[in-house]
């Protein structure tokens, strides 16, 4: 079991979290014994083996689904989290303001300020023009956007990131992860992203968290200092960006 030790900064701590998920004739064990500190402002990358419980660790994170054992603690107060899926899951039939304002529509939450706050949004971040346009407008990476506006209308505390480019061709995912740092980083907001993509976590993440495979546990933290750091796209150019590269590939249990 690896320790943590408390930060002033931290907001979030998962302490000894465990999950077991129950069928007819067995138990599994998805994630055991998961400790984790997060803080303000950071953006931590979570990469492991395929169905070590990522997701699983979200979806508790955002009240999907229940803890089994351990604590989930708020050293600054209670959070709200920001889900985004792997998909854009925008709904066709609405425009894209209308998209957006979903999350708010949800909690009862639609004011001017609120609305005036997405509009202002949409403008900033390139999707002035299509407002009152319709998802099938949209190019993948535009649809990425607005998913991203629409989590951060309702102004999470935390943004949850599952896979969010994976639906996205190669060219298209490294433009997008740009774009969604930027704005990220602008709109100062901490994030937990989990994704397959190793090059993809170091480019984007202040620190890297490597999980084992289920049941899953935090098997080593890669802070991510580089000389020259700046956007995603720029940091895969930089020297060491190749050796956090190989040892975090090292590190993952991966059996082909």
């Amino acid at each position: 079991m690896e320790n943590i030790s408390k930060n002033l900064n931290d907001i979030l701590i998962i302490k000894n979290l465990s999950k077991i998920y129950h069928t007819d004739d067995s138990e599994i064990l998805a994630i055991d014994g998961l400790n984790l500190n997060i803080k303000e402002g950071e953006f931590v990358a979570i990469v492991g083996p395929s169905g070590c419980g990522k997701t699983t660790l979200l979806s508790i994170l955002c009240g999907l689904e229940n803890k089994s054992s351990g604590e989930i603690i708020y050293p600054k107060g209670k959070l709200k989290m920001g889900y985004m899926l792997q998909n854009d899951t925008l709904f066709p039939w609405l425009n894209i303001l209308d998209n957006c304002m979903l999350g708010l529509k949800v909690e009862k939450n639609i004011t001017n300020e609120n609305k005036n706050k997405v509009l202002k949004l949409l403008e900033t971040y390139g999707l002035k023009d299509f407002i009152y346009k319709y998802p099938n407008n949209l190019s993948g990476g535009m649809k990425q956007r607005v998913a991203l506006i629409r989590t951060l209308a309702i102004n999470p505390d935390i943004l949850l990131l599952d896979e969010p480019f994976s639906a996205l061709d190669y060219q298209t995912r490294l433009a997008v992860s740009d774009d969604v740092w930027k704005i990220i980083k602008k709109e100062k907001k901490t994030t937990i992203m989990i994704t397959h993509d190793i090059a993809e976590a170091i480019s984007m993440a202040d620190r890297v968290i490597v999980l084992t495979g289920r049941p899953s546990y935090v098997k080593k933290i890669y802070p991510i200092i580089m000389e020259n750091k700046s956007t995603p796209i720029k940091n895969r150019n930089l020297k060491e960006f190749r050796v956090y590269y190989n040892e975090i590939w090292k590190d993952i249990d991966i059996h082909v």
